[in-house]
């Protein structure tokens, strides 16, 4: 999947969680949020994405909020690489005998 194809469907499956958490279907929380239920499916399906500041105006109606944090980068898979990177080859088999999988390895 591409970046362009997630980015599509970020708002769509936010109010799809948002509709799903409050138990409605697509008609009373289309109704709860102040669009047509046509409008709502085309959100949900990634068909039509709403503007940041129309998805934060839909889910306030609905009584929720998005929330979204800045945070420092995960450099988790960096670390590791390096860890890995000073493992002789006795070590790395061992550890790939014990069932674990190693940076290096293919996916």
């Amino acid at each position: 999947m591409t970046v362009d194809a997630i980015e599509d469907q970020v708002a769509g499956s936010l109010l799809r969680s948002a509709r799903l958490r409050l138990g409605l279907s697509q008609t009373a929380f289309a109704d709860v949020l102040g669009i047509a239920q046509p409008t709502l499916s085309a959100y949900e399906s990634g068909r039509r994405q709403p503007t940041l500041p129309t998805l934060l105006r839909m889910l306030n109606r609905a009584g929720l909020e998005l929330r979204l944090e800045l945070v420092e980068r995960d450099d988790h898979d960096q670390v590791l690489a390096e860890w890995e990177s000073t493992l002789d080859d006795a070590t790395r088999q061992r550890l790939r005998s014990q069932g674990y999988r190693l940076v290096s390895d293919p996916a």
